[in-house]
């Protein structure tokens, strides 16, 4: 076929479009101030402009269907040709660290990846707008104060229509809204720097977006892709800053694998291990101010789960322990010693949660004996059997009296020729972080005395259970 002679004409040029700097600019009915507003528009609203009448420009917002007169000066009018792109990539990076513009920041990425060329986007604008995405959700979870409320709402409305989305997570603190992550698992499949994959591996794994209603076969894939994300990510180029973050949360990955693993009957041993070591690695005298509170998150969740790395010594022939299938899911605890036999025990308990049988210590006289017992991912109890005059009695200690979400509680030591037992405690609760060392009456359960360090406590750090001091992560610098 040959070619036609007669020339096409040219397409008409498409309208201009900008974008909303500030947030609260009022689309009026008219271009004068006093024209009544027909909707309010937040930063980041993209608008496109259809002509100009003095200080006003005529726009069409097409997110929320209406047309209407906007002050030039609240807006930016943008160009998506590709030799305008530089430019666009060059507001994104000042905005990508700006807090408070993070709606702003995602339009102008937008735009960016818009007007680019396909062959020239790499991993940066992905790894920008996650990281704005990411903190624009926190900051609309953590804001307090009714002035920005209707602003962050607005925001989250219009990222909304850039394809951003960010999802509701009810847990024990409420209502928490996290990204979910796409930008980021884009840069974890590109050629991207080793800091864009830390940021990346970061955002997603972060333990205050998992669902809590997941379902445990769920639950436990996705701590196995958590844990397999996070060792993509290489080390050698990275500050000490960022490794000791990485440590952290795979020391937190891996110790809900082993209670997983533990939970399923698999060997636990290995990722238990794993937890301990990555915290070990991290080096408290590089740990940022800002991230102690998720080493101290890190290290209550290992010590949750820190006897899966132990093997399950056998049982003596004094007061000891031994365990049997109760209903499904269900394990019963035995208390046993030479004269009583599972047929007959001392006494007995059933519990959903995982007994640590390696845990159980037995005080001299053979009057108390003290078990850990695991219910969930990051919350280990310690049960005391003891002799209450002449009757064996079972008392539950949870590691904080409300809030049962992180913390853990573990015996460290008997006081010899008394009824007093030593405890350790970490737990965060209401936000706050508990962790001390504790003389404990048996008769009352009550603490008699209490300190932040063990050598504070003259009985305690004469009486401390020499395996336990070799073992616990509660010791940390």
């Amino acid at each position: 076929m040959g070619m036609a002679h007669a020339t096409e004409p040219a397409a008409p040029p498409a309208n201009p479009l900008a974008i909303v700097t500030q947030d609260g600019t009022a689309l009026r009915a008219q271009a004068r101030h006093s024209a009544a507003p027909q909707a309010v528009l937040w930063q980041g609203e993209n608008l496109e402009v259809r002509g100009r009448t003095l200080d006003y420009l005529q726009v069409y917002d097409h997110r929320i269907e209406r047309a209407g007169f906007v002050r030039a000066s609240r807006v930016r009018i943008v160009s998506m040709q590709p030799g305008d792109a530089p430019e666009l990539l060059a507001v994104v990076r000042f905005l990508r660290d700006a807090p408070g513009s993070e709606a702003l920041g995602i339009a102008y990425t937008a735009a960016y990846l818009k007007a680019a060329p396909g062959k020239a986007i790499d991993a940066e604008p992905f790894d920008a707008l996650g990281v704005m995405a990411e903190r624009l959700a926190r900051r609309a979870s953590t804001n307090r104060t009714k002035a920005l409320e209707q602003a962050l709402s607005g925001q989250l409305e219009v990222v909304a229509d850039y394809g951003v989305a960010i999802r509701s997570i009810t847990g024990g603190d409420g209502v928490r809204l996290c990204y979910d992550g796409d930008a980021f698992r884009r840069v974890m499949a590109m050629n991207a720097s080793a800091m864009q994959k830390a940021t990346a591996a970061l955002a997603l794994t972060d333990p205050a977006c998992i669902d809590p209603g997941l379902p445990p076969v769920q639950l436990a894939a996705f701590d196995s892709w958590r844990a397999d994300l996070l060792d993509r990510v290489p080390r050698e180029a990275l500050p000490r800053y960022v490794q000791n973050r990485l440590h952290m949360r795979e020391a937190s990955v891996w110790s809900a694998i082993a209670f997983e693993r533990t939970r399923s009957q698999q060997p636990a041993q290995q990722a238990a291990s794993r937890a301990i070591d990555e915290l070990a690695a991290v080096d408290t005298r590089a740990l940022v101010e800002s991230d102690r509170d998720d080493y101290n998150d890190a290290a209550i969740r290992v010590g949750a789960s820190r006897w899966a790395a132990l093997p399950v010594p056998k049982a003596g022939t004094n007061l000891h322990i031994a365990t049997t299938a109760g209903r499904p899911g269900e394990t019963c605890i035995q208390l046993l010693d030479r004269k009583h036999d599972t047929k007959a025990p001392l006494a007995q308990r059933c519990t959903y949660g995982t007994v640590w049988a390696g845990s159980a210590r037995a005080n001299a006289g053979g009057t108390a004996l003290a078990l850990a017992v695991q219910p969930m991912t990051s919350w280990r109890e310690l049960w005391l059997f003891h002799v209450v005059g002449t009757q064996w009695v079972i008392d539950v200690l949870p590691p904080a009296d409300d809030d049962p979400q992180l913390g853990y509680i573990e015996f460290a030591g008997w006081v010899p020729g008394d009824r007093q037992m030593l405890v350790a405690r970490e737990a965060r609760v209401n936000g706050r972080f508990v962790h001390r060392f504790e003389i404990m009456d048996m008769t009352s359960l009550a603490t008699t005395r209490q300190a932040d360090k063990p050598s504070s406590l003259s009985q305690f750090y004469r009486y401390q259970d020499a395996v336990w001091r070799s073992q616990t992560v509660s010791l940390r610098d």
